[in-house]
């Protein structure tokens, strides 16, 4: 099915002031491009020079200078950085101890954290590491909300010279146990509650009831007794440590993140060294985040965007703003504010909520220069009415993954921005449409272009060569799979259509659970929907079935009768809606994924 179409006209349009202060701005000047296509050529042409180019701007410290930027040719693990001596989190911290690190919201107010206090807290966690008898290359799992001790943990392992295994606060028991049997970490660091919208949410518990190892546990009050074997937080640091983060090769493992895991076995996929070092220049590029900004973006560390944030911050010597509770909440808008954010991360879910829920309106936000958003296809409605609210600021839409470090399709502030629309491949890397068929264009599955740094090169529980690499079309650039689909629109503009793998057939025809999605659109008596093909119980086509979340008490055969009507109109009259079924919220995953396999899945039982 052809989706190519005119796209709708930009919501916002770069200003002077906006291109003057661009971080992209000076890098062109400075290497004498015109034009921002011209930068982004020369970083595909010339990897060397480009990530050379990062690695300066970013000030990435080395105790050991690499002997080259990339130590052969081969695109698909091309030894970046070898010889290289050094650990990122020393570059993390490498900024004015009287600066401001991190931003903290609480019941209690808004905190700071400088870099000075958290080089300290870095350091006794890195210490108690050590006195525990843990060695270099052990691993820690972290199973708790994006808060202050949740960071030093995260660069407190990473200094010591262990790795991270990165768990969302959000899983049950069973699928934590299901990450600590994968990765055999020596212990995890979790709290004893989290507390969410007046609620408190077990976490310690969880870590028990999944077998886990020695816990380290930060108490919140809560005067929960621990299990033998197990220590609190502050008997686990060690006070006054010395900062002394361990020297590693750049392909020393820092961190294991987790892929969705909607069906069968999460992969399990370590990042190195160099995936920071992508994420910092997708933020300092793409999202223009300059030394002194403040940053927010709602997440944990089960998903990627939580080692991001971390990273995007501190490297580019911005200031991380963490939220410790709903990002949907009323008390969320008025922190970003309080806490000065000047880049606003976000999911498409939670801004449907504030558009939803009538907090957030116009001038409540003075301080945001750039919004950007992740996780899932976004709503233009919604998208058209916050870069309007949010200041008529510029919305950089940005699609990734874990196993690439970040994005590979995006924008920037150079270019105008049009909601739930990408207006350029990532700096660093490039992509190929293919059809069906395998023949290249300008709608299909996604297929990226190596070598870039942050691209994984190993899987802890799958053969790494076997999943990006095996099958793949004929081309005469290296190819690697990636899963998305997307349709190139005139212009250049990129629109995403969801997974492969949320494509259906209907009637003959294959369209996207994004385009169904789309073509809905803004149906009164709902807040969101997902589609999904169902086969009947007896064999015989897929049918349709479309999940809404209500709003009210709609009637179910108008919700049918009217998302019939658009899709008819918008897409195709053989499209037919076989059943609206209600639902109090869609099943995500830890990255905001709608599982649409488990929709579909529970639909069939």
């Amino acid at each position: 099915m052809t989706h190519r179409s005119l796209p709708p006209e930009p919501t916002w349009l770069p200003d002077d002031e906006t291109v003057d202060h661009a971080n992209l701005t000076t890098a062109m000047n400075v290497r004498g491009f015109d034009t921002y296509d011209e930068l982004h050529r020369w970083s595909i042409d010339d990897p060397d020079g480009f990530w050379s180019m990062v690695i300066d701007d970013l000030d990435i410290h080395f105790d050991e200078e690499p002997s080259a930027i990339r130590g052969n040719e081969d695109p698909t693990d091309p030894d970046w950085l070898p010889g290289a001596s050094f650990n990122i989190v020393r570059s993390c911290l490498d900024h004015d101890p009287e600066a401001v690190a991190i931003i903290n919201g609480t019941g209690s107010g808004v905190h700071t954290v400088s870099v000075g206090e958290l080089i300290e807290r870095v350091a006794a966690f890195a210490g108690g590491f050590k006195k525990a008898g843990f060695s270099e290359g052990d691993a820690v799992a972290i199973v708790m909300p994006m808060t202050v001790d949740a960071v030093v943990a995260y660069l407190g392992t990473i200094a010591a010279g262990g790795v991270v295994i990165s768990i969302a606060d959000s899983f049950a028991p069973e699928e934590i146990a299901t990450r600590l049997l994968i990765t055999s970490p020596v212990a995890v660091v979790t709290q004893d509650e989290a507390r969410r919208l007046g609620g408190d949410l077990p976490m310690y518990s969880k870590c028990v009831e999944a077998d886990a190892p020695r816990c380290i546990v930060v108490d919140t009050g809560s005067g929960m007794r621990l299990r033998s074997g197990d220590v609190g937080w502050d008997d686990f640091v060690v006070l006054g440590a010395p900062f002394e983060p361990v020297s590693l090769p750049a392909s020393a493992w820092t961190n294991i993140l987790f892929s969705s895991g909607t069906t069968g076995e999460p992969k399990a996929i370590p990042w190195s060294q160099t995936a920071p070092i992508k994420a910092a220049m997708d933020g300092r590029f793409h999202q223009d985040i300059h030394d002194g900004d403040v940053v927010v973006w709602p997440t944990n560390l089960g998903w990627m965007m939580g080692p991001w944030l971390i990273y995007a911050a501190l490297l580019n010597g911005a200031a991380i703003a963490l939220y410790e509770d709903s990002p949907t909440s009323e008390g969320f808008i008025r922190f970003v504010e309080d806490a000065g954010v000047t880049m606003l991360g976000t999911v498409p879910s939670i801004v449907a909520a504030w558009r939803g829920s009538g907090d957030l309106n116009e001038g409540d936000w003075r301080t945001v220069r750039v919004v950007s958003s992740t996780g899932e296809a976004s709503n233009p409605d919604d998208y058209t009415w916050l870069m309007r609210v949010a200041g008529g600021v510029p919305i950089i839409e940005y699609c990734g993954g874990t196993e690439i470090g970040g994005g590979y399709v995006t924008g920037t502030v150079l270019q105008p921005a049009v909601a739930s629309r990408f207006t350029t491949p990532a700096l660093g890397l490039d992509l190929v449409l293919f059809d069906a068929e395998g023949n290249p264009g300008d709608e299909g599955e996604v297929f990226l272009v190596p070598p870039s740094m942050g691209f994984s090169t190993d899987l802890v529980n799958r053969d790494h060569d076997t999943v990006y690499y095996e099958g793949l079309p004929v081309h005469d650039r290296p190819l690697r799979r990636h899963g998305d689909q997307m349709v190139r629109e005139s212009g250049g503009l990129y629109r995403a259509l969801g997974r492969v793998d949320d494509t259906m057939n209907l009637g003959g025809i294959k369209v996207s659970s994004a385009d169904l999605e789309s073509a809905i659109g803004e149906i009164e008596g709902v807040s969101e929907i997902a589609a999904v093909a169902v086969p009947p119980i007896g064999g015989g086509p897929d049918r349709l079935i479309i999940f809404a979340v209500p709003v009210g008490a709609p009637d179910v055969d108008v919700l049918r009768t009217k998302m019939q009507q658009r899709i008819r109109a918008t897409l195709n009259p053989l499209f037919k809606v076989h059943e609206v079924v209600l639902i109090d919220e869609l099943p995500r995953t830890a990255s905001h994924k709608v599982m649409r396999r488990s929709l579909r899945a529970d639909h069939r039982e």
